[in-house]
């Protein structure tokens, strides 16, 4: 075991070396006059003042000299301080952030973070539970219930289902509202009392002992739950059903239903826990794709989000914060599949002698 994770481990170097290279050569697309924008707050007034940016970074420099300066930054010869670096945390100026990209991740991802937690565990219970169920019971009532609502789902587009809660629960219910936190409870957050922990609001909120501020920000985080829930279910019940019914005809099940063990210990103890592989592998690139930032999502519900500010940043043009969000999600996705790849040999042991 601890051979296969150090091997796996040995591999995240060069992978996060080539999502740099990936996201630099992307870069490249763009003139040195519109690259220069990276490393400035304001639009240069003049020619003169683009040439010296272009200069000082070293924008028509040959490429691999202009990766290193992007990569570790420039030291000042007269001051001694350091200009940019990606390593270094400095991945530009947002321009619809008016702030730095890194700062603007640190601000948008805990909102993120924080409605990936809550969507987690009914995401993947669920709807592993839901594809158990369907595959126990093979073209009865149940699989065929579990089937229509899966080509639903998989066919329903996200932003039809979110406009469609949001009009039921909000517009005419009045239950649960839009955005992160209503008026009242910012300003309780805002206040100098609040102690900020984790920059989770709804860990805050607990470890601060107010619970009205936790109420409030659950009952803003349902509709995107459940719209990301329905969607993720469809998904995992079509793979869990597939694995489970692929398992439910191996030998060994039969041979377990042979000894005389009860169709429950078949199913929860021998036949489920081989058919996670499969599902391992959409859990982990389904949390990855919430910590990435669903953007539709969070665009719909107006929750200040990682993704949110993502499609703000596309839809002005602003490429600095786009690509700088790109380079995040792709340092996300090695860590996850890192992940993914352990716990497929904590699943299945077989994994650790690939």
């Amino acid at each position: 075991m601890i051979t296969y994770i150090i091997r796996r481990l040995l591999l995240v170097p060069f992978l996060l070396f080539g999502v740099t290279v990936l996201i630099f050569g992307m870069l490249q697309f763009l003139t040195p006059v519109e690259r220069s924008a990276l490393y400035v707050r304001d639009i240069p007034k003049t020619s003169k003042q683009v040439d010296g940016i272009i200069l000082k970074y070293g924008l028509d420099k040959p490429i691999h000299i202009q990766y290193w300066r992007w990569l570790v930054g420039t030291i000042d010869p007269v001051t001694g301080n350091r200009t940019g670096g990606i390593i270094y945390g400095d991945f530009g100026w947002s321009r619809t952030g008016s702030q730095p990209v890194v700062e603007l991740i640190k601000t948008r991802f805990p909102n993120t973070l924080d409605l990936t937690l809550w969507a987690v565990a009914p995401i993947i219970l669920v709807g592993i539970w839901l594809g158990v169920q369907a595959a126990v019971h093979h073209n009865g009532f149940i699989d065929q219930a579990g089937r229509m609502f899966s080509i639903v789902g998989t066919s329903f587009p996200t932003f039809v289902f979110g406009l469609l809660v949001l009009m039921i629960f909000y517009a005419n219910l009045q239950w649960f509202p839009p955005g992160r936190l209503s008026t009242s409870m910012q300003a309780v957050v805002n206040a100098e009392g609040f102690r900020s922990y984790t920059s989770l609001l709804t860990i805050d909120s607990l470890l601060n002992g107010r619970f009205d501020v936790f109420i409030d920000a659950l009952k803003h985080m349902i509709l995107p739950i459940l719209t990301l829930s329905y969607i993720s279910w469809a998904t995992f019940l079509r793979v869990t059903r597939s694995s489970m019914l692929e398992t439910l005809r191996q030998e060994y099940v039969t041979t377990a239903r042979a000894k005389g063990l009860s169709e429950r210990d078949v199913i929860f103890k021998h036949a489920r826990p081989n058919a996670m592989i499969s599902v391992v592998t959409l859990a982990g690139f389904t949390v990855v794709g919430l910590m990435g930032g669903v953007v539709i999502t969070e665009t719909v519900f107006d929750y200040p989000g990682i993704g949110k500010e993502a499609a703000e940043a596309a839809s002005q043009l602003d490429v600095v914060t786009v690509l700088g969000f790109a380079l995040f999600n792709g340092f996300i996705l090695i860590i996850a599949n890192l992940v993914v790849d352990i716990l497929y040999a904590v699943v299945d042991p077989r994994v650790r002698l690939a």
